[in-house]
């Protein structure tokens, strides 16, 4: 590792690593159909499936793998964001569930629509587009006295205080057992769903390229003089910047976020191109675009202000129990349900 890291430098390192990790998850999302979204609509109508079984398939990968690489003492997240730094319980509340209502609304969460973006879905695209400006304007524009003010409503202190390890006074090998047990109940409860075993392999392999993700910035951090950020999988921020860096800047400069959006886009294409679904799909009457639009901005604001979208709360801080991110992930579920029961008696549509 120092010998790529003087050859190549932190920064492009950090950068080939995102794109590996993308290409894994922009792959195994697409084959699986993981959807955050998906998954809650079955809850709410009251009929576990197919999507459920492959959320769960793909959050538990990333937990067992994340708590036992912990237990082995080849990975250490303490220092991560979600972690180490103050952190706002209610920003999770309030962003999560305005999140969970966003992603209902639009049909998808922000790791969806990036995948969808690649298989040619404008609705998905400009869905996107929106949540990116408004997480933009969230961050450092005109929303963000706004969201300050509502995250600073309830904080926590960043290390123990952020850790449910800590707060809940439980070892990690309880956490990874569990996480094991309720593994082999999902993939049972996929195959009882006729969920093909390819589906339930990739969703394994998408919540693996969240361990990934940890694994391979903290390899290059633990390698480097600088100091490297150990991150995982999330799509908000990263796709933020993308899109100011190619408005704004001359350059792009490289790193672990520039490559995984664009490894998640080049993964999801290739895979929509073998599978034979790349397609353009636009707004239509039974799509409007009013609502995507409102979905846009609340997941926008919500994924700045709860900390991460669904895979950047839910996936990655959930796998290094983050109690913030679980509180996050919850509340989107919690909005997601209530949302979908709400528009089902005026037509609601059903699973992407």
């Amino acid at each position: 590792m120092e010998t790529l890291i003087d050859r190549f430098g932190e920064l492009a390192l950090m950068c080939a690593v995102g794109v590996l990790v993308g290409l894994l998850f922009g792959g195994a999302a697409l084959q699986s159909r993981f959807c955050l979204r998906a998954a809650t609509v079955e809850l709410a109508e009251g009929r576990p499936g197919p999507r459920i079984a492959v959320w769960l398939v793909a959050f538990c990968a990333a937990l067992l793998a994340v708590q036992g690489a912990g237990l082995l003492g080849v990975l250490d997240t303490s220092g991560a964001r979600q972690l180490a730094a103050t952190g706002s319980l209610s920003g999770a509340i309030i962003g999560g569930m305005m999140f969970g209502v966003g992603m209902i609304l639009a049909r998808g969460c922000v790791s969806r629509l990036l995948v969808l973006s690649a298989t040619g879905n404008l609705r998905a695209i400009i869905t996107g587009l929106v949540v990116t400006i408004v997480a933009q304007a969230s961050l450092s524009g005109a929303l963000a006295p706004a969201r300050e003010a509502l995250a600073l409503l309830w904080t926590v202190p960043g290390g123990d205080g952020r850790s449910l390890l800590a707060v809940l006074n439980i070892r990690a090998s309880l956490v990874a057992g569990t996480a094991a047990v309720v593994l082999l109940g999902a993939l049972a409860f996929g195959i009882k769903q006729r969920v093909p075993v390819a589906d339930l392999v990739a969703a394994a392999l998408v919540g693996l390229a969240v361990f990934a993700g940890w694994y391979g910035t903290f390899a290059v951090a633990q390698a480097s003089f600088e100091v490297v950020p150990v991150q995982s999988v999330t799509f908000t921020g990263p796709s933020t910047d993308t899109l100011m860096a190619l408005v704004s800047a001359p350059n792009l400069v490289a790193g672990f976020g520039l490559g995984l959006v664009a490894g998640v886009f080049c993964g999801a294409l290739a895979g929509a191109v073998i599978r034979r679904e790349a397609r353009v799909q636009r707004f239509d009457a039974d799509t409007p675009m009013e609502r995507y639009l409102v979905g846009g901005v609340l997941m926008g604001f919500g994924s700045m202000l709860a900390g991460g979208c669904a895979v950047g709360a839910g996936m990655a801080g959930g796998s290094i129990m983050a109690l913030t991110a679980w509180l996050a992930v919850f509340c989107m579920w919690i909005g997601a349900m209530v949302t979908h029961r709400l528009m089902s008696g005026a037509g609601a549509v059903g699973l992407a």
